[in-house]
């Protein structure tokens, strides 16, 4: 099973928690160097993949590897050679970013002094040297999980997982977690992430991997996947939520289907084979009626509407709970238990 070029292989891995089945015969590759996207509505298995991944779940059928090495086998090797990153930041608010850093190294088991460089190369690979004094209470959201990343990476591990890294945080801290992160995989930094942000997957994942009822059911690069629903789009906004008939039907006319109209936001919207003849002639066709258009533009289909057709939900919006967020997590089939001393990150 085990192949150099991948840094994460999965085989019908399942889950069962009581009657609820959270993995149902999960299969995934992740090519080493690469951002692979983990995506699907709430509840779909996301985080239970991670933890089973990450050696600190149990799984009930089926063989997972990680750089190389059985995850319920063995557990310690892929322990050495991966960080994980929860939904929630773990440290200390009292410590400074400098002090957490060089906890989380002896926790390692590192020596004092190597555990000290370390949290000085992080600090500046993360922007927080300036501030690794200070006491992560008076962080921003954005540097508290720039700092969450880099306790993370006291190993310099060749797969990290991440798991909604960014939930919480506004658009700004949120882009300067993009660029650590995007800096960890030029540096060589094997990423699995999961997330509920479709932006997210679309700006950082080379592969993506959408996961619904505990299986994968589509995989694909971003614009790939976006390609599953075929044609681009024009999109009208109208001044008048009246003249919305009279556009739908110009464009039906134009596109050669049915317009959809969104009354809201007096949008209305067709695929289109010939994007620039099409709208060319509705421009023309908007003038001729004498109908102000606000807005007019092409696109291609979003990953929204990829989930939508996958899924049935918006990544978000999903009404299941994977049983695998939020408790405790399991010993392993054959897996050691984690010590109690040491953080999320699977040692």
């Amino acid at each position: 099973m085990s192949d150099p070029d991948l840094a994460v292989r999965a085989e019908g891995l399942r889950k069962r928690y009581g009657d609820k089945l959270a993995l149902a015969g999960l299969d995934l590759t992740v090519p080493a160097g690469t951002v692979h996207g983990l995506l699907g509505p709430n509840g779909a298995g996301k985080t239970t993949a991670v933890r089973i991944l990450g050696t600190l779940l149990r799984f009930d059928a089926g063989r997972a590897e990680v750089a190389g090495f059985d995850v319920a086998r063995q557990a310690d090797q892929v322990r050495l050679r991966i960080g994980l990153v929860g939904q929630h930041a773990a440290v200390d608010e009292i410590l400074s970013g400098r002090q957490n850093l060089a906890m989380f190294g002896r926790l390692y088991h590192l020596p004092s002094a190597v555990a000290d460089r370390r949290a000085d190369e992080l600090l500046a690979r993360f922007g927080l040297a300036d501030t690794g004094g200070k006491p992560v209470g008076q962080y921003s959201g954005g540097m508290r999980r720039r700092l969450d990343l880099a306790a993370g990476l006291i190993l310099a591990p060749p797969v990290l997982f991440l798991d909604e890294p960014t939930t919480g945080l506004d658009p700004r801290s949120r882009n300067e977690v993009w660029t650590a992160v995007r800096a960890l995989v030029s540096a060589g930094t094997t990423v699995l992430l999961t997330t509920q942000y479709l932006e997210e997957a679309d700006q950082l994942a080379d592969q993506i991997s959408v996961i619904d009822d505990g299986r994968i059911v589509a995989e694909g690069t971003p614009d790939g996947l976006k390609s599953l629903l075929g044609r681009d789009r024009i999109d009208v906004v109208l001044h008048r939520a009246d003249d919305l008939p009279a556009a739908a039907a110009l464009l039906g006319r134009v596109t050669g289907g049915p317009a959809e109209l969104d009354q809201d936001n007096r949008r209305v919207s067709a695929p289109v084979r010939d994007r620039m003849a099409a709208l060319t002639e509705v421009v023309r066709g908007l003038d001729d009626r004498g109908i102000t258009a606000e807005d007019i533009a092409l696109r291609r289909p979003t990953l929204d509407e990829v989930f939508l057709h996958l899924t049935g939900t918006g990544a978000g919006t999903g009404t299941g709970t994977d049983p695998g967020a939020g408790t405790d997590p399991g010993v392993g089939a054959g897996v050691p238990t984690p010590d109690p001393n040491e953080r999320e990150v699977a040692l």
